[in-house]
């Protein structure tokens, strides 16, 4: 039986985009002359027609390196960081003050004090806020950072916490890398961040409960995803594999978590879903059976702008709070990212 009494609950989701926001064929023209013609055949099965990019497309072939790159990424992200927060905090009628604890997540630039340390005095937040800052989980943190905020809340129902996500994936893309890993890539993610705020099960919201989650490490499977770390910054690590690792664990998964608690994936009515890429969302209605419209508002997102890795699941969730399935209903929140590994979310409307 889920304990729904103890659940806490979404109060509100937004996101936010660097202002340069420009067509597929923009950005692959301007990155065809590294990435050289057969770019364009990576980015027509994209399933991606517009992105939100950090910086004007013409300064990316005249970046220096790494440094320079880290350099924007700490400038434009604090930008977008706070823009979330703000939207979110607005959208739950939440002030600052009143967040308890701020659990962030990044994996496309590298900021010590972290990005959350850095928005406290910016936003207002209060200087005994506990920060908790995930690096590493890639795409699968926006599913995670709601898990990790699910448990943290169950030991303190009377609290708010906030989930930021910010990614500036654009600003990895090695140029020297002609990798099909780092085509791939260049065609798929976007820029942009996410805020998600809960309250535990003592506050008052109009949201769906955080029922249950789940977390999974599959073995052998270290170099699926991830970076090479070095002088040039983050080099892609990008395995054709991602689409057949879902499809060899995802959906069993899935049917074990939910059988926990006596449902099947029939019982799911809401999909929020990460938009890895078209193969990957095609594995995922596979190896579930979803209907052909379960996952719409996951392609929406990837073809409106791209994959944003960690903040992309949280664009999903924001669309569904923004117009909400019938009350009682249940959802699944799901990501997959490095280690390899995935992240379950069970929600109630």
């Amino acid at each position: 039986m889920i304990d729904t009494q103890a659940a806490p609950a979404i109060a509100a989701a937004a996101v936010e985009f660097p202002s340069h926001r420009h067509s597929q064929d923009e950005v692959i023209a301007a990155l065809a002359s590294f990435a050289g013609p057969e770019f364009f055949r990576f980015a027509a099965a994209s399933g991606v027609d517009y992105r939100h990019l950090a910086l004007p497309l013409e300064r990316y072939t005249k970046l220096s390196g790494f440094t320079e790159a880290n350099e924007a990424y700490l400038e434009v992200a604090l930008d977008i960081g706070e823009r979330a927060l703000r939207s979110a905090l607005d959208a739950a009628k939440i002030r600052p003050d009143e967040l308890d604890a701020i659990f962030s997540t990044t994996v496309t630039g590298l900021a010590v004090p972290t990005l959350d340390a850095r928005l406290v005095g910016r936003i207002g937040l209060r200087p005994d806020i506990k920060r908790v800052p995930m690096f590493g989980l890639g795409c699968v943190a926006g599913a995670a950072g709601v898990a990790r905020m699910n448990d943290y809340l169950r030991a303190y129902p009377d609290e708010t916490a906030v989930l930021l996500a910010v990614e500036l994936c654009s600003l990895t893309i090695q140029q020297n890398d002609h990798s099909v890993a780092n085509l791939v890539a260049s065609s798929l993610f976007g820029d942009g961040g996410a805020a998600v705020i809960a309250r535990g099960a003592h506050r008052m919201v109009q949201g769906p409960r955080i029922l249950a989650s789940r977390s999974r490490l599959y073995p052998d499977t270290e170099n699926v995803m991830g970076w090479d770390i070095g002088t040039d910054g983050f080099r892609i690590v990008l395995s054709a594999d991602v689409p057949t690792v879902a499809e060899k664990y995802l959906g069993e998964d899935v049917r074990l978590f939910l059988a926990e608690f006596g449902l099947t994936a029939d019982d799911i009515g809401t999909w929020v879903c990460h938009p890895g890429g078209p193969k990957v969302i095609e594995a995922v209605e596979n190896v579930l059976e979803l209907p052909d419209s379960a996952l719409d508002r996951t392609r929406e997102s990837l073809r409106d702008n791209g994959n944003l890795s960690s903040a992309s699941v949280l664009d999903v969730l924001r669309a569904n709070l923004a117009e909400p399935p019938d009350p009682g209903s249940l959802g699944m929140m799901m990501a997959m990212g490095p280690g390899f590994c995935s992240e379950l979310v069970l929600l109630r409307w």
